[in-house]
């Protein structure tokens, strides 16, 4: 007999369905999300952020600045999501990359196409309302650089991608300097020398210790078509003409003595990791110079940040 009283209450089904759906969005975002590369974001808008202050002389409004940094995550986000577009079928043969969204099937590549263009979209109108057409067209170009010239051109054709290609990953200080002051000045080029010439031993590093995913994917990296000893001396040398680049801020008046303390024994210590692989000629001695490579990076553009906020003061 049916209780006149009784509530009508949602079945377990119905629940088990909502939840369900709420874990599919979720994994879906993520994926998405994944496409840019996130890992690689927090870098690109610390290379761009302490130009806003030395360009300007000064921080500009914290609007301004959040406005600014995220044109430039949507540009570096876009030519990520477009570069994992084209080289998807590679990135299927290399171990490193294979379980990404579009080798795995977790995205339709046309969906992928459609969300980095949208994304360079949205980066160069926000650019443009936010700063006027120099930085947009600056970010537009960061773009179409990464995109055309090193991921379908160089990559797949020279082991000096990581050369000349560095140019893209080093644009965030353009942008930013471009927003401030409607050009490129001093401050932009000096941060974006210091990135171009991270990125050879950064990448090489990676080279000597995955060369095997590299070679799979047909990638001519320079392990494979010069060695391992001549990639490990270009190493050290590239990290040795970097010292002098990370130094120069502080020469050229951008920066104070907090920056070059931490600039020269970071400088250091990532030139010794490079002699230390060229010595010891393992793996081991490859990893070792990735990841010092990345604290490099990160405490270099965190010093000149702490040393423009004391100088504020």
């Amino acid at each position: 007999m049916i209780d006149p009283h009784a509530r009508p209450t949602r079945g377990a089904d119905g629940a088990k369905s909502a939840e369900s759906m709420s874990d599919s969005v979720l994994t879906t975002a993520r994926n998405y999300l994944d496409l840019t590369k996130p890992r690689l974001l927090p870098m690109v808008l610390f290379s761009g952020l302490p130009v806003l202050g030395m360009a300007a002389g000064g921080w500009p409004s914290a609007g301004f600045t959040l406005l600014v940094m995220t044109g430039i995550a949507l540009a570096a986000a876009s030519a990520n999501t477009l570069n994992a577009y084209i080289e998807r079928d590679k990135d299927a043969l290399m171990e490193r990359t294979k379980t990404r969204p579009l080798p795995a099937g977790l995205i339709a590549p046309r969906h992928a196409l459609v969300f980095g263009l949208a994304l360079a979209a949205l980066s160069t109108g926000l650019l443009y309302a936010v700063s006027g057409a120099p930085a947009a067209m600056v970010g537009v170009a960061s773009i179409l650089f990464y995109v055309f010239v090193y991921t379908v051109w160089l990559k797949p054709r020279s082991m000096w991608n990581a050369v000349i290609g560095g140019a893209a990953g080093a644009a965030a200080p353009l942008i930013a300097d471009a927003a401030v002051n409607g050009s490129i000045g001093p401050a932009g080029w000096t941060l974006f020398a210091i990135v171009f010439f991270w990125q050879p031993p950064h990448v090489w590093a990676i080279a000597l210790y995955r060369k095997d995913d590299y070679r799979a994917a047909g990638i001519p990296m320079p392990p494979e078509v010069i060695g391992d000893e001549a990639t490990r001396k270009r190493v050290v040398a590239y990290t040795a003409g970097l010292l002098p680049v990370t130094v120069a801020p502080y020469f050229l008046g951008l920066a104070g003595p907090i920056y070059f303390v931490v600039a020269l024994a970071a400088g250091s210590w990532f030139l010794y990791r490079a002699w230390r692989l060229f010595q010891e000629r393992t793996d081991e001695a490859a990893q070792g110079v990735f990841r010092v490579s990345l604290a490099f990076l990160f405490s270099v553009f965190l010093a000149l940040i702490v040393d423009l906020v004391v100088a504020a003061l």
